[in-house]
């Protein structure tokens, strides 16, 4: 009996280590997290890189919990996975700036073991300059308070809409020939620039130091050009080219670029909305006497809406219109390079509310051209003030140019006027005269002061002198309305209004 007692403890033992054997052979699997860095910095208002996370459980994967601060932001649920991989991201707000905040990562087998891994994201504070270094190819919103450097070309490409919000300030970097920087908005792109009187938006030079909330160059003098290039918008609508041709390249673009194509079909093509923008210190040279213009616009539809512009210092036109349909309302332009108002390719629309004030290296107030195929357009150029100097010409009326020219009021100019047509309005070729002759280029109401004695047809040539009249400085009937530019522009802050009536 007792032998037998004896065999059944030895049973009973072995029966125990061989469980106990059995148990180690199936070990508990533990869980691993790799991928998560411990820390990374991002400025407010950008994303975070995508961080991924690889988790492996050798007893099967069950779930991963994202947490910030100890808040659950993302679950992820797994079937038994033995190993699976998750991508990360986060978008910093404003909220989030000079903070640091704390991503968990919680990944659990199905056995209930767990590992954590924990990623501290440090934000600092909101980048105020942002540089632009590429084509913009999906919607985009430049933010009030920022500054926006564009380091080269930077086109806004068909389909995509960018909008400046009031307050903007966009700077160009130094650049020529096919380096030119330029904001261009090409054909089928659009561009929401809308400002206030209280903030306007402004581009301008890398070179200048003015800051969100200026409205003068705090070390720029308002006669520096030729810095950047310009603002282009290009649009669908048509144009009168040469060849008869429905689409042609924009000067100021490399033709290797085809985002500097307009023209088209579309005379109601809309191209967006620009209101209450100065343009500065532009017109940088892409060429031999090829200059960008301080606002071009080619091509561009009826239906875009382009109101309270200052055109500063551009070392070419201060706005050229090629072809389009496009109407402007409240344009002002102070010491432009070549042209102050240049209209080429049967332009079809309207400027309306006008105030040229030329410099020491402006040609024309006005250069009109004519079309240059079959397609022909005029367009209405009316109240507006224009103040010369001894060097720059009243107008130039060119290669059949058309349209009518209304309510606008000359003073300064060279007095009386020079044998090589500084102070002088002309028409030039016999398409020019013959449209004037026929009443397809009209003058209506110009006036102008000019010193006692002086002739008006040896100021307004051609025959032209028969629609102007001579006025004292303080009593004109025409003119553009200073108001509309009196509590927003650098050209009011200056003075240089004053003296308007």
């Amino acid at each position: 009996m007792k032998k037998l007692f004896n065999w059944m403890m030895i049973a009973t033992v072995a029966a125990v280590l061989m469980t106990a054997c059995t148990e180690e052979e199936t070990p508990n699997n533990s869980v691993a997290i790799s991928g998560v860095p411990a820390t990374a910095v991002v400025e407010a208002g950008q994303s975070v890189a995508p961080v991924t996370a690889t988790i492996t459980a050798a007893d099967g994967l069950s779930t991963l919990v994202v947490r910030k601060d100890g808040a659950t932001v993302e679950t992820i649920n797994f079937n038994g996975e033995v190993t699976a991989n998750h991508e990360f991201t986060y978008q910093t707000t404003a909220e989030d700036a000079d903070k640091n905040l704390v991503f968990e990562f919680v990944a659990t087998d199905k056995n209930g073991d767990t590992q954590t891994s924990t990623y501290v994201l440090t934000v600092g504070e909101i980048a105020s300059v942002i540089k632009i270094e590429n084509n913009i190819t999906a919607d985009e919103e430049w933010e009030t308070g920022k500054v926006y450097v564009l380091s080269g070309r930077i086109a806004v490409t068909a389909g995509v809409t960018l909008k400046i919000n009031p307050g903007v300030i966009v700077k160009g970097e130094a650049g020529s020939g096919s380096n030119a920087t330029a904001l261009v908005i090409a054909r089928g792109a659009k561009i929401e620039a809308v400002g206030t009187a209280d903030q306007p938006i402004i581009f301008t030079s890398i070179a200048d130091e003015i800051a969100p909330g200026m409205v003068a160059s705090p070390n720029l003098d308002p006669d520096i050009d030729g810095l950047w290039g310009g603002l282009l918008v290009l649009g669908k609508a048509p144009g009168s080219f040469a060849g008869d041709v429905t689409e042609v390249q924009i000067e100021g673009i490399p033709p290797s670029d085809s985002n500097g194509l307009y023209g088209g079909d579309d005379p109601e093509d809309y191209s967006g909305i620009i209101k209450y923008v100065s343009i500065r210190h532009g017109g940088a040279n892409i060429g031999e006497g090829n200059e960008i213009n301080g606002l071009t616009l080619g091509g561009v539809g009826s239906q875009t809406i382009i109101e309270n512009v200052e055109v500063i210092a551009n070392q070419d036109d201060g706005i050229e219109w090629f072809g389009g349909t496009v109407s402007v309302k409240n344009a002002l332009i102070w010491n432009s390079g070549d042209d102050a108002l240049d209209t080429d390719q049967a332009w079809a629309g309207t400027l309306d509310n006008f105030i040229v004030i030329t410099g020491s290296a402006t040609d024309h107030a006005l250069e009109i051209d004519g079309p240059e195929g079959a397609y022909n357009a005029g367009h209405t150029v009316q109240n507006g003030t224009i103040v010369g100097n001894d060097v720059s010409e009243l107008g130039d009326f060119r290669d059949g140019a058309r349209g009518t020219f209304k309510n606008i009021l000359f003073k300064s100019f060279a007095d009386p006027a020079t044998t090589d047509g500084r102070g002088d309005l002309s028409l030039s070729g016999d398409k020019s005269l013959e449209n004037f002759e026929n009443s397809i280029l009209a003058f209506e109401n110009l006036e102008i002061v000019i010193a006692e004695g002086v002739s008006l047809s040896s100021v307004f040539k051609h025959g032209t002198s028969a629609h102007a009249s001579t006025v004292a400085d303080d009593a004109s009937t025409v003119g553009a309305d200073k108001a509309a530019f009196s509590d927003w522009t650098w050209a009011a802050e200056a003075g240089k209004l004053t003296d308007l009536k």
